[in-house]
């Protein structure tokens, strides 16, 4: 089961640096700022996560793997951007399976380290949209997380369905699976029509 979950985890960090990487390359950034921000995609929601539960030193610097395999996304993605480019919209494809695989996975070890469910699903959430809030950032642009549809939204749903199954003493594995398939599935749905919360508008300036 652990080796199980290492495996989505390294996934989740792959397919987050991957939409880093893609977004690196469309501001047209070196090298360095494609591994940088592919980086930062990958990993700033799982460390701000093992901060607050106190999960020290935190998994994406105390185990190799993880930034090897963000470095490795980017390079990927620096050298052959156009093959993930044809893609639709790679990027929030990847960034929504990232979102998915980190909101479950955080809510997860979050329980683990022993905090209420309500409390494990909003870590959950922080851990899916911790990545690509830094990753906008560096490129100076509004996060997605503030303006996209049902992004936060969407991890919140995903974590509560593994919190859900805590509290009713369910098997954890298919609970996180069913959470990150409906994740990714507001997700995606909400990519594909539109769906959003209610955004603020502005009277008109009739002066």
């Amino acid at each position: 089961m652990s080796l199980l979950l290492l495996l989505f985890d390294l996934l989740g960090t792959f397919v987050f640096a991957l939409s880093g990487g893609t977004l690196a390359v469309r501001y047209r950034l070196d090298v360095f700022g494609v591994l940088v921000l592919s980086c930062a995609a990958a990993v700033s929601g799982g460390l701000a996560r093992d901060v607050l539960i106190g999960a020290q030193p935190p998994a994406a610097l105390a185990d190799w793997r993880y930034l090897a395999v963000a470095m490795l996304a980017g390079v990927v993605t620096f050298y052959r951007h156009e093959t993930i480019e044809r893609m639709r919209n790679p990027v929030q494809v990847f960034d929504g399976a990232g979102l998915a695989l980190f909101a479950v996975l955080g809510t997860s070890k979050a329980l683990d380290y022993g905090l209420s469910p309500f409390a494990a699903t909003l870590l959950g959430m922080l851990s899916g949209i911790g990545g690509g809030v830094a990753r906008d950032v560096l490129v100076a642009r509004i996060p997605v997380v503030l303006k996209a549809e049902l992004y936060a939204v969407a991890a919140l749903v995903g974590g509560g369905v593994v919190a859900l199954a805590d509290v009713f003493d369910l098997p954890r594995t298919p609970a996180m699976a069913v959470g990150a398939l409906v994740c990714f599935g507001l997700r995606y749905m909400a990519i594909r029509h539109g769906w959003h919360l209610p955004a603020a508008h502005l009277p008109d300036d009739r002066n």
